[in-house]
Formats: C-alpha cells, sequence, structure tokens
C-alpha cells in the first residue's frame, strides 16, 4: 500500500489519474464503475474520486503467480448475469 504520513489524509484521484495509475484507460474505468466491476470510488459534490488504496486492493485482487493459477477474482468491465440467476439456475422471464 501507498506510505502515509501521520496527520495527512488518505490521496484521492480523479478518473484519468485512477485510469492511468492502474494503466487503464479512462472509459474502462467509467465501464467499471456502470456496471459494478471495478474499485471503489467515492462521490464528492459531484465528482467521482478513488482513494490510493482501494486502487491498489482491486488490483491486487487479480494478482496471479502463473498462468496455471486460476484467473484473479477481476471481473472485465461488462455487464455480468445477475448473482440471483446463477444461484437459482432459473431463466429471466
Amino acid at each position: 500500500m501507498t506510505p502515509t504520513i501521520p496527520g495527512l489524509p488518505p490521496r484521492y484521484l480523479r478518473t484519468p489519474e485512477a485510469a492511468r495509475f492502474l494503466g487503464l484507460s479512462g472509459r474502462t474505468l467509467e465501464k467499471h464503475r456502470t456496471y459494478g466491476t471495478g474499485p471503489a470510488y467515492r462521490k464528492l459534490g459531484g465528482r467521482v474520486v478513488y482513494c490510493l488504496d482501494d486502487l491498489q486492493a482491486w488490483a491486487d485482487r487479480g494478482a496471479v503467480t502463473s498462468t496455471s493459477d486460476p484467473r484473479g477474482s477481476l471481473l472485465p468491465a461488462k455487464r455480468h448475469a445477475s448473482p440471483l440467476l446463477r444461484t437459482t439456475g432459473r431463466d429471466a422471464r
């Protein structure tokens, strides 16, 4: 995690800065936010901001050590089936 200096608040990044930190495009980060698959974010006065620790924790969830390891737990930035449908096995009608 990022080193913290006592007395200073955590550092927050806007979407373009957060995207650069993660090596993603700003649009990809926006899609993750829309689909609920991305890092935690906060809304401050209508602005979306990301805490550095939240970005790092989200990236760490995708860490693997080998190609034979199961994929990390990060989902792609796209719509996913509802957890209710996956657990009940019922079709949405």
